[in-house]
């Protein structure tokens, strides 16, 4: 990301600038996605430290980008998108009902640092780290990047001697009050936020991809009842496409078959790793933890360590291009998702044929993938307000009058018979780790299928030229 620095002198008390004269006392940095990135004086003290200059070696997408090139934007580059984003929305909400909300400059500035703030605490490559290779390691252990986030945040003030109020300073990290503050960056109610808003549109460019949400409008749509952010009723379907989107990602980018391959043979490597490099202690501790990042792939491939070579071995099979072997993958049947139990390997070596090589729980990784709308198997519209839109007399068709103030949701099938009547996809995938193993693998899934659902749920078998290509290249010793 291109960055161009201008600095002015700041003046020792600097909380009642006007937004003309922040702008004027900031740096701004050149976005690909949102153009030039206003920093204020107190944001860059945050900007200019090691901790948050970390986020720089920590890819948003983790190891996508071996499968999708142009996927190597950082966390560096979305936490400043979330940062601005943040900004224009409690600026915009300012403009419209700043006196009713009591909107203050400490709430816009605290906005701000919570969104510029908010991924601090991720780990090497991301949600795979917290998700996959920490479960495996520390079964049992109650921890988050989110978590992980607040305690960075109050490092980061303390190890710089950053000067911010402790009144805001809280509020970063929690708004007990003025709810729909909180809301702007990370919306627990129904799932719209600028994090989101922003994701969708930088994961989209850089993979490579269309994206036909537009976060402008919902921004024009926003208002405030109860201490809630609602929206238009007109831009329903526009908000549908943020969900829709959303999850066409997660299928096509973030849980692409091999994208996940990766994956698991990564979290594979990390963890037979993790003895010799000690990699889990790191995550008690914002001092040592902020020292973990994505070069970590680097440290072990380069390491000489005897202890590491199994791991090493692994990296370079990803190097190669010599991954899990995807078998083939299922959708849970609809009347089945509300009692699903993840399928493990042990499930697919229990329904192996006696015909074929025995297989071992080692032989086989499996992916189990969900996709949903933010809500899991619920309506995410059912917990969406929207308010009525009444026209001002001297107004334009598309202004909305600010003084209406009835909220109230709306039922799909009043809006559209295409919207979805189901929320959420499951999706099992099966890979074997050895080549020569393609077949029995797959057989094994297939009666794994017959003896759970009493039919093969797979759209269709595993390609035959697959299964001879991989038994071929085993004998060839490829």
């Amino acid at each position: 990301m291109g960055a161009t620095y201008f600095e002015e002198r700041i003046p020792s008390n600097n909380s009642a600038l006007s937004s003309t004269d922040e702008r004027r006392l900031s740096k701004h940095i050149h976005d690909n996605v949102h153009g030039n990135i206003y920093l204020d004086p107190l944001s860059l003290k945050f900007v200019d430290t090691e901790q948050f200059q970390r986020l720089r070696d920590l890819k948003q997408l983790g190891l996508t980008y071996l499968v999708y090139p142009g996927a190597v934007h950082s966390r560096f580059e979305h936490s400043l998108g979330v940062y601005w984003l943040a900004g224009e929305a409690i600026n915009r909400l300012k403009t419209f009902q700043g006196r009713e909300l009591d909107i203050d400059h400490f709430d816009t500035q605290t906005v701000k640092i919570a969104g510029l703030l908010h991924d601090l605490g991720h780990g090497p490559f991301s949600h795979m780290f917290e998700r996959e290779f920490l479960p495996r390691v520390l079964p049992g252990l109650d921890w988050s990047h989110e978590e992980m986030s607040l305690k960075m945040i109050d490092y980061v003030v303390d190890e710089h001697n950053i000067d911010i109020d402790p009144e805001s300073l809280k509020k970063v990290k929690s708004f007990k009050e003025k709810l729909f503050l909180y809301d702007i960056v990370a919306n627990g109610r129904n799932g719209i936020d600028v994090d989101k808003f922003d994701y969708l549109v930088r994961d989209s460019r850089a993979c490579g991809l269309g994206c036909n949400f537009q976060f402008q409008r919902v921004f024009e749509a926003m208002r405030v009842i109860d201490d809630e952010i609602c929206y238009r009723a007109k831009e329903y379907l526009t908000i549908h496409k943020l969900f829709a989107t959303r999850a066409d990602l997660h299928r096509t980018v973030y849980t692409h078959a091999k994208v996940k391959a990766i994956e698991l043979m990564f979290v594979d490597a990390i963890t037979n790793a993790n003895d010799t490099l000690d990699i889990s202690s790191h995550i008690h501790e914002p001092g040592q933890y902020w020292k973990l990042d994505d070069t970590i792939f680097k440290t072990i491939e380069t390491s000489s360590d005897q202890n590491l070579k199994e791991s090493r071995d692994l990296l370079l099979r990803i190097r190669r291009r010599d991954l899990y072997q995807f078998c083939n993958e299922f959708a849970v049947p609809k009347e089945n998702m509300e009692y699903f139990k993840n399928v493990t390997p042990q499930d697919i070596v229990c329904s192996q044929s006696s015909s074929h090589p025995t297989l071992s729980e080692e032989d086989i990784a499996v992916s189990n993938v969900k996709i949903d709308l933010t809500r899991g198997r619920n309506n995410p519209f059912k917990s969406l307000k929207r308010f009525l839109l009444s026209l001002c007399p001297c107004a334009s068709l598309s202004t909305p009058d600010y003084d209406s103030s009835e909220k109230f949701n709306i039922k799909d099938e009043l809006v559209s018979h295409l919207l979805p009547t189901s929320y959420q996809d499951r999706i099992v995938r099966v890979y074997s780790k050895k080549p020569h193993l393609v077949e029995a693998v797959s057989e094994a899934f297939e009666n794994f299928q017959m003896k759970t659902y009493g039919m093969k749920t797979q759209v269709h078998a595993t390609p035959e030229k697959k299964k001879r290509k991989q038994l071929r290249s085993y004998s060839l010793g490829v």
